[in-house]
């Protein structure tokens, strides 16, 4: 990946709020993964921008709804190539292939990918902005933001972006204007921290926890997402009665709705708060939910 540039704000949403503001104008329509990011659906209409939603396999946004969305006239493009939320999905090497030969025909989309799952997944980052090996990007204006959220906990609120040379110019001339910097001491603690940081065990740890939950739904023929972070996405007929069911039972569950815009119904389950041995019972908690039948009701 080509490192033109470098800035650093305080979060993956600071970051990428700058970047958008950078080039984009109120009207302007930006793709979006969809099941997506609550926070950036929220976002982006704040800008005044317009939402244009690209639905997600297990390997991240499909090549058609890339293209339908350029054809639509996005001026932007926003994707999670790995630890996607909330479906856990990863761009393999062929559909990041697929995805860049798309982009190349639109050059002047704005990309930027996030990769808030760095440090926290053991998949490979594959750089959307650029072909392997080489060092010049396919779009004029880029940018990377790896946030340390979640590998190292949220309060530091620090986020690091690549990008090239004008859209990081643009970003920390206006940054200068307001908030000015980022800490220097918390920019110091993250760069410390990440020099002694070993990502694999915790890594490893979410991929237990993830695969225990995802073998355990499927032997109950339950289909569900989470191939890479911290969330399973489990799809539901109705989450109201999914997530009120789950709640008697003991367990807080993320209805899909804040997650997506055209996608059918969902639920979002976090792995980082549960230990291994909770998987088995909240399979079965799940499976009761979702397999129940409706009672019966008799005229009186």
């Amino acid at each position: 990946m080509p490192v033109d540039a470098l800035g650093v704000a305080s979060g993956a949403l600071d970051a990428q709020e700058r970047i958008f503001q950078a080039w984009l104008r109120p009207g302007d329509a930006v793709a979006v993964e969809d099941p997506g990011w609550g926070s950036l659906f929220d976002l982006l209409p704040a800008l005044g921008l317009r939402l244009q939603p690209m639905p997600v396999d297990d390997e991240g946004p499909t090549v058609d709804g890339l293209r339908a969305a350029l054809a639509a006239g996005v001026r932007a493009v926003v994707v999670t190539v790995r630890a996607q939320n909330p479906t856990g999905a990863v761009v393999g090497a062929e559909r990041a292939s697929q995805l860049r030969a798309v982009l190349a025909e639109h050059p002047d989309v704005l990309l930027v990918e996030d990769d808030h799952g760095h440090g926290i997944v053991d998949q490979p980052y594959p750089a959307l902005c650029v072909e392997p090996g080489s060092e010049t990007s396919l779009v004029r204006h880029w940018a990377v933001v790896r946030s340390v959220a979640k590998s190292l906990g949220p309060d530091l609120r620090v986020a690091v972006f690549a990008g090239d040379r004008e859209t990081v110019d643009r970003v920390r001339g206006r940054q200068r204007l307001g908030a000015g910097w980022v800490s220097h001491l918390l920019q110091r603690t993250v760069a410390a921290l990440w020099a002694a940081y070993d990502p694999a065990p915790s890594a490893a740890s979410y991929r237990a926890r993830r695969e225990a939950l995802l073998v355990g739904l499927a032997r109950h023929g339950i289909a569900a997402h989470g191939r890479s972070g911290l969330y399973v996405w489990i799809p539901v007929a109705d989450e109201t009665s999914a997530v009120a069911g789950l709640l008697q039972r003991g367990w807080a569950a993320s209805p899909g709705a804040r997650y997506r815009l055209h996608t059918a119904p969902g639920l979002r389950l976090s792995v980082s708060p549960l230990d291994l041995e909770d998987c088995p019972r909240l399979v079965e908690d799940v499976a009761a939910v979702l397999q129940r039948r409706p009672a019966s009701a008799r005229g009186v």
